[in-house]
């Protein structure tokens, strides 16, 4: 069989696209080893349209429900499956079709929409992974709010470090940001952040240790250019020191930036190959929140199916 569409991934954005491509009956298999997004660990989301608070988990669990009440004659769910390899079959551009590759099992379509997500970097020192969700947490804009009052710090010296400081400072008591040398942020974030009373900047400052009780209660850093350990008493610790692309199956057929994401036309999501489109955080897109990968998925869906259905 080969499909009009195949979805990569089950997130935000792999649900949306499943859900409209359901609608407008494009033959359709959605192929995700999960229905779980990096905001399945935040225990309270409030910035998913439509709900004041939901945790991580029930959002996930939702979006499972609503695309799988779409499941029929058009739409195909396959789960619990990783896409290993993507390629093209044909070399003529206008017939060509792609290979989906699940280890033993492939599938074949006429177009490809990636939206497999990515992965964030993990702080990797002693207390970060026994306080995941008890403090540390990946996502200000996610789990800031539960944070209101309290003395909080942001590892990361980057434009999303600076970003989500920038956020935490509407409603924490004092953010702190440890840089491990210079700031990468552009000087205008950097500037506007640096102006505020409630806001601190360390270099030179390499995280050693996350302590706690139940939930954190201080993290260790060390002070790198006076060689000595720091205590810094914080309740939370928003870690933004980048995050890995789930692409490395996509990159003999699509041109990978040099982060690993995917290019795309912000017009309409499309990639530079013929007929693959990308949503989400796999993307080059300059903001990555679980609505925005919702509407560009949206977006993306809109453009296949006029590709499928009128002159191109």
């Amino acid at each position: 069989m080969i499909y009009d569409l195949a979805i990569l991934g089950g997130g935000p954005a792999g649900v949306a696209a499943g859900v409209y491509a359901a609608r407008k009956r494009l033959k359709t298999i959605i192929i995700t080893k999960d229905w779980n997004g990096q905001s399945t660990v935040s225990e309270g989301i409030e910035n998913w349209i439509g709900e004041t608070k939901i945790s991580g988990l029930e959002l996930s669990q939702k979006l499972e429900k609503h695309v799988k009440a779409y499941a029929s004659d058009v739409l195909t769910i396959k789960e619990g499956v990783y896409v290993t390899k993507l390629s093209k079959k044909g070399a003529d551009p206008k017939t060509a079709t792609f290979i989906v590759e699940t280890g033993n099992i492939s599938y074949e379509a006429r177009t490809v929409l990636i939206t497999t997500g990515s992965s964030r970097r993990k702080l990797e020192v002693p207390g970060a992974e026994t306080y995941d969700n008890k403090g540390v947490t990946y996502c200000a804009s996610c789990d800031g709010p539960l944070y209101a009052g309290q003395d909080v710090a942001v590892v990361g010296g980057g434009n999303a470090a600076f970003e989500s400081a920038a956020q935490l400072l509407a409603y924490c008591k004092s953010v702190t940001i440890l840089v491990r040398s210079d700031f990468k942020a552009d000087e205008t974030t950097v500037a506007k952040v640096l102006q505020h009373p409630n806001f601190k900047a360390v270099r030179n400052a390499v995280p050693k240790e996350v302590k706690g009780d139940r939930f954190v209660t201080g993290l260790i850093y060390t002070d790198s250019a006076a060689h000595r350990d720091v205590a810094l008493a914080v309740t939370g610790i928003f870690v933004e020191i980048g995050s890995i692309p789930n692409n490395g199956y996509a990159k003999d057929i699509i041109a990978l930036d040099a982060y690993e994401r995917i290019p795309v036309d912000p017009k309409n999501q499309r990639t530079a190959t013929r007929g693959i489109w990308a949503a989400g955080d796999c993307t080059d897109g300059l903001y990555h929140q679980n609505n925005i990968a919702a509407g560009d998925a949206v977006k993306a869906l809109e453009d296949i199916y006029l590709f499928l259905h009128a002159a191109h």
